[in-house]
C-alpha cells in the first residue's frame, strides 16, 4: 500500500516560499534583457521512458518501461524516466519542471506523478514530484536517493545502473518501505537553519531594492510581468507532444518539489 501522504518539512516549505518570491522579483529584471532565452523544446511523451539523449540499451529501457508501468497500474502513481541531451539553458530546477508540466505527469486530481531527469551532457539530474507525492517522496529522501543510488553509478559511465537504482528507490519509498532511505536521511536536517533563513531574506530585500532602482531609472517606469505556469503547462512556445504510443499525463501537476544534483 502507498505510504500516506504527510507534509514536507518546514525547512523545505519556508525555502521554498523564499526561493518563489526571489524569482517572482526578478521577473522584471530578466523581462527587460535584451535577448533573454528561446522558450525550450520538450521531446514527446511516448512511454514510461523518454530516452531522447540515447543513453539506454533498448533492452534496458524496455525493462525499466515494464517496471513503471506495472507500478502505475498496480497504484495510479506515474513515474517517468526522461534523458534529454542538455538542458537548452535552463537551470535543471526550471526545465524539470516545465517538462512536468508540459507532460502532465500522474492523475489530475491526485497530482501523483514522478519525473527522474537526466542530462547526461550537463551532467545533471533532477527528481521532480508532484504535488500529492510530496509527503511520502520528501525533498530530502529525493535528495538522498541521488547521492547514494544515482550519481555513484552516473561517475563511472553507468547511466543505465544509476536510472535503474533510482527507480527503484523511488518506487520503494513511494509503496511505504522507506524505512532504510529515512535512516540514510537522518544525516540531512529537518529543521531550518537560522543562518540560512536569514540569508535567503538579505538575498531577497537586495533583489527587490535592485530591482526597484532598476525600474525607477527605465523610461516610461512599470514592471514587466510575464505569464506563469498553470496547471495544464506553460503557455507561449514550448513544443513537443504526446503522439506515438499512446501514452500521455493525466492531468497532475508539480510546484517544484524535489532534489536535484550532479556529477
Amino acid at each position: 500500500m502507498p505510504a500516506a501522504r504527510g507534509r514536507t518539512p518546514l525547512a523545505h516549505r519556508v525555502g521554498r516560499v523564499l526561493l518563489g518570491l526571489t524569482l517572482f522579483a526578478l521577473v522584471p529584471v530578466l523581462a527587460a534583457g535584451p535577448g533573454h532565452a528561446a522558450e525550450p523544446t520538450f521531446p514527446a511523451l511516448t512511454s514510461h521512458v523518454v530516452d531522447a539523449a540515447h543513453i539506454l540499451k533498448p533492452e534496458d529501457e524496455a525493462a525499466i518501461e515494464a517496471k513503471l508501468k506495472a507500478y502505475e497500474d498496480k497504484t495510479s502513481d506515474q513515474v517517468v524516466v526522461a534523458t534529454v541531451p542538455n538542458l537548452q539553458g535552463l537551470t535543471v530546477e526550471d526545465y524539470a519542471n516545465r517538462l512536468f508540466r508540459a507532460w502532465d505527469l500522474g492523475q489530475k486530481k491526485t497530482n501523483n506523478g514522478v519525473l527522474l531527469l537526466v542530462a547526461p551532457i550537463d551532467r545533471k539530474v533532477r527528481i521532480e514530484v508532484g504535488y500529492g507525492l510530496e509527503g511520502a517522496l520528501t525533498d530530502a529522501l529525493s535528495k538522498v536517493i541521488i547521492t547514494t543510488a544515482i550519481t555513484p553509478h552516473f561517475k563511472t559511465g553507468d547511466y543505465v545502473g544509476g536510472i535503474g537504482a533510482g527507480v527503484d528507490a523511488i518506487l520503494t519509498i513511494l509503496a511505504g518501505d522507506a524505512q532504510e532511505w529515512h535512516r540514510k536521511a537522518q544525516v540531512r536536517s529537518d529543521e531550518a537553519d537560522p543562518t540560512q533563513v536569514i540569508l535567503f531574506i538579505v538575498v531577497f530585500f537586495i533583489i527587490l531594492f535592485v530591482v526597484y532602482r532598476m525600474n525607477r531609472g527605465r523610461r516610461g517606469g512599470g514592471f514587466i510581468i510575464l505569464p506563469g505556469p498553470s496547471s495544464g503547462g506553460w503557455s507561449g512556445g514550448v513544443s513537443g507532444g504526446f503522439g506515438g504510443g499512446g501514452f500521455s499525463g493525466g492531468g497532475g501537476s508539480s510546484g517544484g518539489g524535489g532534489a536535484s544534483g550532479e556529477w
